[in-house]
């Protein structure tokens, strides 16, 4: 099991602002029965995976002991998240979570028996161990974004971003575990009973599973379709701004942090002489620095905020490549990578939380999967790359390379602020049903929907400043087309116009508006000067019907 990582419509009025709250404690989401069955569970899911990558890795380094093969299991691992999370993030937003997590776990207890049995009778090779750690990707892939999509619906909201951080922690909890664990008992009682224990591992998750009694979730005609919710998914993303500053600055990171990891594998046995237990207690010696950063990482995040911790990660990452490349005694390599780990879990936390804060719960799963596509293809990308530049110029070189590509992208990254997150997202419900002369299909369409105001002539240029803000609104909930136009003949006149693909997405950009964007539609309506409020108009395409016959 791999996974990383919002109230109901209310109807309160626009400029709404959720009331303050003492900040729950970083372990508080833990005293709800609920989230603390499946987060154990998911602990010891994640035990397993690093037990069957430790045994994947060290059976490859065996086989071949390439570091571009080495790295080429990396990237077996990470392409297909990178490949189908956001179809996955899709079917996390339209199916029923629980039941997709439970068929996703049994296709992964179905990968790990056939490493077990291949391993078992001597038949492992680098093509099969690839190709059962593609499928094993693809698992992770489909879950990942179901998994963290949940847990708003495990704790209160208040409670949010803890268990965001614990997530991440539990993950960490596992690295520091798994790794040494699986390198022990495979170097006690090999490969195949290390896939055994993972194995194990997946009952007791799709145990925990069964046990959660989730509510079916109801659907109703408006209810997205696999086509339209992708359509909707790619459409907010295009149109979130504050989601290209996470993506970018997760991109950067990830693809040069990942010579880190694509390499450790060679870090660990051809330069320092180890063995397969000495490579799991690097990893592990990588969760439990994860672990004490987790501790401390409140109180920094306080003090250096959201882009300060991610220049400290980014400082500390490149130290430790740059230790890693002189081939230092093994007993010191361990504490480098405690440090490894608290800048890593720095960096996931702060741009896992920051992406679930920006991100309504009615496109969740699909922005969380094209942050994880980010991710995943920042870490493939690297890996092959990594991989084949030690191939040419040697391990020790190649990570000085991404050494000092990290600080530079460090520094530059800094012009690139990440978003602070605090908007109320939550339904505001504020916008009056259309009025109809009769009912319309849902699949009609396209809509044009046009709203018009009366602006003085001195607030033309503040008026536009207004609606170039709220037009991202309306893009990321279901416009294609956005523009204003003015009359020629009657300047004060300002028409804004925007299509939409269809009546039900139309009636679906009703419930998404969110209380921050009824506040940016109110910023405008300041400047209108009508008798009324401004008019609102709905325009069908017309349907074209066969004529009498000539």
């Amino acid at each position: 099991m791999t996974a990383e990582a919002v109230p109901n419509p209310g109807t309160k009025p626009p400029g709404h602002k959720p009331a303050a709250s003492k900040p729950a404690g970083a372990f508080a989401p833990l005293s709800n029965r609920l989230f603390a069955v499946l987060w154990v569970a998911a602990v010891l899911g994640n035990v397993g995976t690093f037990m069957r990558d430790v045994a994947s890795a060290w059976l490859v380094l065996d086989l071949s002991g390439s570091p571009s093969t080495v790295a080429l299991i990396q990237a077996a691992g990470s392409l297909p998240i990178f490949l189908l999370a956001i179809p996955a993030g899709v079917l996390s937003d339209i199916m029923d979570r629980r039941r997709m997590l439970i068929v996703i776990q049994c296709l992964l207890a179905c990968v790990s028996a056939a490493l077990m049995v291949q391993a078992a009778l001597g038949v492992a090779s680098v093509a099969s161990i690839a190709g059962l750690t593609f499928l094993g990707g693809v698992g992770a892939a489909l879950m990942a974004p179901v998994w963290q999509s949940i847990v708003p619906e495990l704790v209160p909201r208040g409670e949010l971003k803890g268990a965001v951080a614990l997530n991440s922690l539990g993950i960490n909890i596992a690295r520091a575990i798994g790794p040494a664990a699986g390198g022990a008992i495979l170097a006690a009682a090999g490969a195949a009973a290390t896939y055994a224990v993972d194995v194990s591992s997946y009952i007791i998750v799709i145990a925990a599973l069964l046990w959660w009694r989730r509510t079916p979730d109801t659907r109703d005609d408006l209810s997205e379709q696999f086509g339209g919710a992708l359509r909707a998914g790619l459409r907010y993303a295009r149109a979130s701004k504050e989601l290209h500053r996470v993506f970018l600055r997760a991109g950067l990171f990830f693809a040069c942090a990942s010579a880190l990891w694509a390499l450790l594998p060679i870090v660990a046995g051809p330069m320092l002489g180890g063995g397969p237990g000495f490579y799991g207690l690097l990893l592990g010696a990588v969760g439990a620095g994860a672990i004490g950063g987790a501790t401390v990482l409140p109180r920094l995040r306080e003090r250096l905020g959201a882009d300060g911790l991610m220049l400290a990660a980014a400082l500390v990452t490149a130290v430790v490549m740059g230790i890693l490349a002189l081939a230092p005694p093994r007993w010191l390599a361990l504490p480098v990578l405690l440090g490894a780990g608290a800048a890593w879990i720095a960096v996931l936390t702060t741009l896992s939380a920051t992406t679930q804060a920006i991100l309504p719960n009615w496109v969740r799963g699909r922005g969380l999967a094209l942050y994880l596509t980010v991710f995943n293809g920042a870490l493939t990308a690297g890996s092959l790359g990594w991989g084949a530049l030690a191939d040419g110029i040697g391990v020790p070189a190649t990570l000085w390379v991404s050494a000092a590509g990290l600080l530079a992208v460090a520094v530059l990254s800094r012009a690139v602020p990440l978003p602070e997150g605090e908007a109320d997202l939550t339904p505001s419900n504020h916008w009056p049903e259309p009025l109809t002369a009769e009912p319309v299909r849902n699949d009609r369409g396209p809509v044009l929907i046009t709203i018009e105001y009366r602006v003085a002539a001195a607030d033309q240029h503040a008026f536009h400043a207004a609606l170039r803000r709220l037009s991202e609104a309306r893009r990321r909930d279901g416009a294609y087309a956005w523009g204003v136009s003015q009359d020629s003949g009657d300047p004060e006149r300002v028409l804004e116009w925007f299509f939409v693909e269809s009546w039900a997405e139309h009636q679906r950009q009703h419930r998404r508006v969110s209380h921050a964007d009824a506040d940016v539609q109110k910023e405008a309506l300041a400047f209108h000067r009508g008798d009324g409020p401004p008019r609102v108009s709905h325009f069908l395409a017309l349907e074209h019907h066969a004529g009498p016959a000539s």
